[in-house]
This record gives C-alpha cells, sequence and structure tokens, in this order.
C-alpha cells in the first residue's frame, strides 16, 4: 500500500493543492509561480524518489515568502501524513552530497520533535525570483510540521545556485533513507515505543 498523502490548505495569502507518494518513482508537476522553487522540488521528488504533485496560487505581487514557506508547512504536513504511525521506518537519514565546488550536508530524525540546524552562507540575495533566505524559512517551515530535527549545513561552496540545489537533493536523499521500511523494525524505532 503506497504511503501518500494529499493536503489543501487556502488562506488569505496562499492556495495550495499538493500530493506526494513517498513510494513513488520521482516524478513531479509542480507550479508554485517561481521558477527556481519548482527546480528545487523538482530535484527534491526525482533525487527522493518521492511523487510530488504541487500547485501554488500565492500573493508573488507582494513577494515570494508565504508562497514558499506555506509549501514548506503543506509539504512537512503531507510528510507526516503519509508516515502515519512510523511503524517499520528506519527513522534517521543522513547524506552528504557533492556540486561541482559545493558541498552540503543533510541529517535528519523523523522523530516527531521539530528543530532546524540551518548553516549556508549566501552570497547573494537571489538566485532566478528565489530569494535566498526563503531557502531557510522553508526547511523551518518543513521541519515543524513534518516533526523533524533537521541540519542542513553547506560545507564548502561559493556558487549559490549550487548551494540551494545540493541542499535540496541532500535533503531527498536523507529523506529517502528516514523513510525506508525496514524488515528489522516491527514497531517504531524508539524505546519510548513511540515517535
Amino acid at each position: 500500500m503506497a504511503r501518500s498523502a494529499q493536503i489543501n490548505r487556502k488562506t488569505k495569502e496562499t492556495d495550495i493543492s499538493l500530493t506526494l507518494n513517498l513510494d513513488g518513482r520521482g516524478e513531479s508537476r509542480l507550479d508554485t509561480g517561481i521558477g527556481f522553487f519548482d527546480h528545487m522540488l523538482d530535484g527534491f521528488a526525482r533525487h527522493g524518489f518521492f511523487d510530488l504533485t504541487c500547485k501554488v496560487n500565492g500573493d508573488l505581487e507582494v513577494d515570494g515568502h508565504h508562497t514558499v514557506e506555506d509549501t514548506g508547512i503543506v509539504l512537512g504536513q503531507a510528510v507526516r501524513q503519509a508516515l502515519g504511525d512510523k511503524k517499520g521506518i528506519r527513522r534517521y537519514g543522513s547524506f552528504i552530497l557533492p556540486m561541482d565546488e559545493t558541498l552540503a550536508l543533510c541529517a535528519l530524525d523523523l522523530s516527531g520533535r521539530p528543530y532546524l540546524n540551518f548553516v549556508c552562507p549566501f552570497s547573494t540575495s537571489r538566485v532566478g525570483y528565489l530569494d535566498t533566505e526563503l531557502v531557510r524559512e522553508f526547511f523551518y517551515a518543513v521541519s515543524y510540521s513534518a516533526g523533524m530535527n533537521l541540519h542542513l549545513k553547506i560545507l564548502d561552496g561559493n556558487n549559490n545556485h549550487h548551494m540551494i540545489e545540493a541542499l535540496f537533493k541532500a535533503f531527498a536523499k536523507a529523506l529517502d533513507q528516514a523513510v525506508t521500511l525496514d524488515p528489522r523494525i516491527q514497531d517504531v524505532l524508539s524505546t519510548k515505543g513511540s515517535l
């Protein structure tokens, strides 16, 4: 049975419809109104083998903040819903991803306790039509709505496009590890008995 979720969220600032299949093939259909953000979400889906559709109508006449942050909220909700009781998952995932001169690290724990540690020294304010400061806002929203302990760090790099793309791909690979079902885990991977 596929582990999937469909989330619809509408506020005065954004109207989002998102579906996520954790057991997918890396296929995506994306329209957030921000081309570079779509490119990053496509990389996330493809490299994590997640099927993702996301349609966002946001107040881009203001700026991209609400669109990016609210998409993170909805994606985090979808991850949490698709995982259900988390029985049998590996829970932890980590990946160090090289992309040309850039080296990005992602480590995460699907513990139910949200936390974000984000160390990424961007040197420009924008890549395409995405404000670089919104990358942190996106991952903060994902981590808190999914209940995920998430560490993201740029270990080396100077091209901002490469740094952001490496973060999204490293996140995808680490999340793929964490949500993988392991036949050795009969219940949940916790001494507490629940996550």
